[in-house]
């Protein structure tokens, strides 16, 4: 017994070693990479997840070809979002436009370890009742039917940041960095293809509670800000869940800043931990792997001179 014991603690010594240097050669090879390859390899690891890092705003914000796009949306992704760790305000906004339901919905508040707010539009075919509406799937639109969007996101009245795209879903996630829902104010504009259009998303935001002094229009394009919702919240009906939830991303954030504390850049931190700890890399952004990205994880791994188990050859 006292022999497996002795073999055991030998086992245990000799691991924490290893991991103690190779944790070290990891540190040292990516403080010595120039930024512009830590950019572009960081944007090769967040490819397969639907992600891109924007270095300007340091945020991770999405792809127009985000593997997301074909599953649309609904509001029990809003009702269950809570059990992937997603507290926010969300704001659905429902209009009909030549036969057709349109879903403008806007999201605001922590998403894990990452503050975010996010920004997208979805349709269903014909008109669709107000029963219908919450259990109907709304589809991404085409991308000859992309809004140009923009989003500026302020925490307690200081900006964040601010993107602006042609999109489908526009987000912009600053990563281990938390917050309340309710701290965040976001700054909305899209800009529809005509006037007509344009008419029907505003009379759909007087009718569940904007304000006509609150909402700006030049031409085709709308402005307005999103802070306290004017529609019902699904986690104000689990309020318990919601404060777990908070409570439980707040240690995760704190965890990631802990762990990846020999940085303090974005890149160099979500690099960092891609190579020492791929499993929480992964848990970041996807709730399961997809073969493209365990195809992408073995290319990268191949294409910087990394093992598995994030050990390397040569870099």
């Amino acid at each position: 017994m006292y022999f497996l014991f002795g073999i055991f603690l030998a086992l245990c010594i000799l691991f924490f070693f290893l991991q103690f240097f190779r944790r070290r050669h990891i540190i040292c090879k990516v403080k010595k990479m120039e930024l512009c390859k830590k950019v572009c390899l960081l944007n090769e690891i967040l490819t397969p997840f639907g992600f891109c890092y924007e270095l300007r705003q340091d945020i991770v914000t999405t792809m127009q070809d985000a593997w997301q796009r074909q599953f649309g949306y609904c509001s029990l992704f809003d009702s269950t979002a809570l059990v992937f760790g997603m507290t926010f305000d969300c704001e659905p906004i429902f209009f009909y436009y030549e036969g057709r339901t349109y879903r403008i919905e806007l999201w605001k508040g922590q998403y894990g370890i990452n503050l975010g707010a996010e920004v997208g539009i979805y349709y269903a075919e014909g008109i669709l009742s107000q029963e219908q509406l919450e259990t109907a799937v709304f589809q991404s639109v085409s991308d000859e039917e992309l809004l140009t969007m923009g989003i500026t996101v302020y925490q307690n009245g200081q900006k964040l940041f601010d993107t602006m795209q042609e999109h489908w879903w526009l987000t912009g996630f600053r990563v281990g960095t938390f917050c309340e829902p309710e701290s965040l104010t976001m700054k909305v504009s899209i800009s529809f293809c005509n006037s007509a259009m344009l008419s029907c998303f505003v009379e759909s935001l007087l009718r569940i509670g904007y304000s006509i002094c609150n909402i700006k229009v030049c031409n085709c394009t709308v402005s307005f800000l999103f802070s306290i919702p004017h529609t019902r919240q699904p986690r104000l009906f689990r309020r318990l869940r919601a404060a777990f939830t908070q409570w439980k991303n707040r240690i995760c954030q704190k965890l990631f800043l802990f762990i990846t504390k020999p940085f303090c850049s974005t890149v160099d931190r979500l690099i960092y931990l891609y190579f020492f700890l791929p499993p929480c890399f992964r848990h970041m952004f996807v709730c399961r792997k997809s073969r493209s990205q365990k195809f992408c994880k073995r290319k990268i791994y191949k294409k910087y001179g990394y093992k598995r188990g994030g050990r390397k050859r040569e870099l």
